[in-house]
């Protein structure tokens, strides 16, 4: 072999000797006759002017084409020589790359005789041609001649084995595939010429395992010489019999015959969904307790022969029957593959004890049209129902109710609230009632009306009260349910509007500026049932008096006539748009006075001034001589009241200690149940009436500094500092626990007022306060009759409690 490769290389070389000598012998031998002289003796051309000139020629040099890897060095290529006359010596040079560039030092030139060699060996996948200038030069340095190019063709020996791209190929195969199929490609490179046989490349399978060794001994594969496409050629790969195969390939240059390199080929056989999933075993047996959800109750198994882990392999499993309500689900493993069968719905022992489930198994991927055909594997699954003891369960939740908010008392509100599946006895009670509205049956369930609603109510909100009923199993432990009691209250017109301010000032003279008394309405009911108010005068009244609607709230009362100046009762009907609507009569205290011209009530000596009848100088000075001997003598009544109150004795000592406190000027008697006549004269008794009867009353009605409503209030004189009054009315605590500072800060508040009486004085009350909005905590309330109980026991307790024995047991 190697002898013949050298013979070849050796042909190669002397065909393309051959082939230079003629090309150059062709060049010399062109016949001078058949040529143009001006192409052939260009120096010889007239110029321009009609005189002869000689023009250079250039060297004309075929392509030199050299053996790379040449052993034969140096080795001479070709020898130039100028053609031009002349009697002197010529020197040739050589340069370019090769020469004086890199690549240096490969080739050179005898500056004599014009030879051009090589140096060493040249190598071709380095450096496939080298273009040089070659110069004639005369010994002074002058250039004889146009440098001539010369090119040098490294021709290329088969020296480069070829190479796969990778040491080992991996490629993929699905089973059953048929002849022909592509599997993968191999693929490898040459460094030689490309366009010469040293760089074509043949592919070929040279060996062929599987995995698992000894399988499959046929040959399964083949490859294309030309682009290294491996495809099947053969029928039978199964995964389930073999997983892949190992292939070794060799690629060889100069179409096979000449260098070889070697690679492995790595193809995985790839499982396609052939073997569809059976249930084993295909009857399964399994129990659930009632009421429960979210709860596994057992598992079913499949086999598959497909690939684990592979959607080829993972199993669904579906409940096809006997589950019409959905109380069952079912799941996959994804590790172990199996069903998991679990309860979302609760189940009722009491409406069915067994439930049989018939369930169906396959591949999340649809089965191969290459598999056999097999129906889908089924299982039946009987699960029996464990009963268990249930809650009582409310028909509706949240209970919603709709009453007026003024209902009656006693009236049934809702029934037939909750059963128990078990029909066990029922005990009903009210967890949350924060206003103590309601009452409930223990037995029957029934809720009623404790009393009347108030849709004003601080547990009201947006006509909403929230209550919370339990009802308890009272055969089962005390398994209980809670449910939620919305009452939705209707709006009723349930109070008359009310009016303020009840007192006032207007200006006696009707035509005047004075706008008159400003009345306001309030209602405590909501609308439709308050506003827009109207407002009436009686007959007896209008004769006097007009009222003015102002807007829906407000209204002006102003005198007709010109009256005195003096205090007036004017009654006003003030009307609501309930329905039916609601009237209220309110006493307005009105002051004409007389008034300025800005509509203002001038002072009593203005008054009196501004007026046409004359009062003399002397007239005028007897009143103010009488009012001051008025004063003289109350301030001496007061003085020897004062000294009698501290020198009078009793009993051989005196009524009171002399001390530096002052007290109250009233001396009381002892033997009096009360305040006394002079007492009561002392305050005004209306302060401790019901405030609720009262009304609200506007921020004009009180003084700015006091809070007090205006007019003559009394002022207390056993109490010396001149402090200002507290603020009235004061708000209520907002926690009850904060009631004892409340107490104490009235207790304080009255005691430095000095506009009252200390309310801590022995006082006749005749309000005697609201009821309690807590429940009795007396047996008197509870549903037992007194003929229940038995009161001899309170005769052993001594005198003290036999007297209230017989109050309660008269017999």
């Amino acid at each position: 072999m190697l002898a013949q490769e050298m013979a070849s290389r050796r042909l190669a070389e002397l065909c393309l000797l051959v082939t230079g000598l003629c090309q150059v012998w062709s060049i010399s031998q062109v016949g001078q006759p058949e040529l143009n002289p001006a192409v052939l003796y260009p120096w010889q051309q007239k110029s321009s002017g009609g005189v002869l000139s000689r023009v250079k020629r250039d060297w004309i040099i075929p392509p030199i084409r050299v053996s790379e890897n040449s052993k034969q060095v140096p080795e001479n290529l070709v020898q130039i020589k100028s053609d031009k006359i002349f009697t002197g010596e010529v020197i040739y040079k050589l340069e370019g790359p090769g020469v004086d560039q890199d690549p240096k030092n490969l080739f050179e030139i005898d500056d004599k005789t014009g030879w051009i060699r090589s140096m060493m060996p040249l190598d071709r996948e380095k450096y496939h041609s080298f273009t040089l200038k070659a110069f004639a030069l005369s010994p002074s340095g002058e250039r004889l001649e146009n440098p001539s190019t010369i090119e040098i063709v490294v021709l290329d020996q088969n020296d480069n084995k070829p190479k796969f791209s990778q040491k080992e190929f991996i490629g993929a195969v699905a089973e059953f595939s048929v002849p022909g199929t592509s599997v993968m490609s191999v693929t490898a490179t040459d460094a030689d010429d490309p366009t010469t046989d040293n760089a074509m490349l043949s592919y070929s399978i040279i060996g062929q395992e599987s995995v698992p060794p000894l399988r499959i001994n046929k040959t399964m594969f083949g490859i294309n010489n030309e682009t290294g496409a491996i495809y099947t050629r053969d029928v039978g790969i199964d995964w389930e019999v073999v997983k892949g195969f190992r292939l070794k390939v060799q690629v060889a240059d100069m179409s096979g015959i000449g260098l070889m390199s070697e690679a492995n080929a790595v193809i995985h056989v790839t499982d396609i969904n052939n073997n569809p999933p059976r249930f084993s075993p295909d009857h399964y047996t399994m129990s659930a307790v009632e009421n429960k959800i979210g709860f596994v109750i057992g598992w079913v198994n499949a086999t598959d022969k497909d690939e684990p882990g592979t959607r080829n392999w993972q199993a669904k499993y579906t409940i096809v029957k006997g589950d019409p309500s959905g109380n069952f689900a079912i799941r996959t493993d994804s590790v172990t593959n199996e069903g998991i069968l679990s309860v979302v719905k609760a189940l009722d022992y009491e409406s069915q004890t067994e439930h049989t489930l018939t369930l169906t198994v396959e591949n999340l991927t649809p089965l191969s049209i290459k598999a056999r055909y097999n129906p889908l594997s089924s299982a039946t699954v009987v699960v029996t129902v464990v009963n268990e003891n249930e809650a009582p369960r409310f028909n509706k939740d949240p209970i919603e109710i709709m009453v007026p908010e003024s209902v009656a008392p006693g009236t049934l509100l809702a029934s037939n609230i909750a059963y128990d599946p078990d029909n066990a006895k029922l005990k009903y009670d009210i967890l949350r009632d924060p206003e103590g509205w309601l009452i409930i049956d223990t037995e029957a369930g029934e809720i009623k009306a404790r009393k009347s609603f108030n849709a004003r109510s601080p547990h009201v909100k947006n006509n909403i009260y929230n209550a919370i009923i339990r009802v308890t199993d009272t055969d089962a432990g005390g398994i209980s349910t809670t449910a939620s009691l919305v009452i939705t209250l209707k709006e009723t017109n349930d109070f008359p509007p009310q009016l303020y301010p009840l007192m006032g000032t207007v200006c006696s003279e009707p035509g005047l500026k004075s706008p008159g008394l400003f009345l306001t309405a309030v209602d405590e009911d909501l609308s439709p049932h308050a506003e827009p108010f109207t407002f009436d005068l009686p007959i007896e009244v209008s004769a006097n008096w007009t009222i003015i609607q102002a807007n829906e709230t407000h209204a002006m009362l102003k005198p007709l006539v010109e009256l005195e100046t003096r205090e007036y009762m004017v009654t006003v009907l003030v009307t609501d748009s309930g329905s039916p609507s609601l009237s209220a009569f309110a006493q307005v205290n009105v002051t004409v006075c007389s008034c300025g011209k800005d509509g203002d009530c001038k002072s009593e000596t203005a008054a009196i001034v501004g007026t046409h009848v004359g009062v003399s100088f002397i007239a005028l000075l007897v009143i103010m001589v009488s009012i001051a001997l008025l004063l003289l003598l109350l301030l001496l009544a007061v003085a020897v009241g004062n000294w009698r109150r501290h020198h009078i004795k009793k009993g051989g000592g005196l009524l009171v200690e002399e001390s530096d406190d002052d007290i109250r000027d009233n001396v009381l008697n002892y033997d009096e149940q009360g305040g006394g006549e002079e007492d009561e004269n002392a305050f005004n008794i209306d302060l401790l009436r019901n405030p609720v009867d009262v009304g609200p009353l506007p921020p004009s009605f009180y003084t700015p500094v006091s809070g007090i409503p205006r007019g003559n209030q009394p002022l207390r004189r056993d109490y010396p500092d001149n402090l200002p009054s507290p603020l009235y009315p004061r708000k209520p605590p907002a926690d009850p626990t904060a009631i004892e500072d409340f107490i104490n800060k009235g207790l304080e508040a009255a005691d430095h007022d000095p506009n009252v009486p200390p309310y801590d004085t022995a006082l006749i009350y005749d309000y005697e306060g609201d009821g309690s909005l807590a429940g009795s905590l007396s047996s008197i309330a509870s549903a037992s009759s007194e003929g229940d109980q038995d009161y001899d026991y309170l005769n052993d307790w001594g005198p003290r409690f036999k007297k209230l024995a017989n109050m309660y047991d008269p017999r």
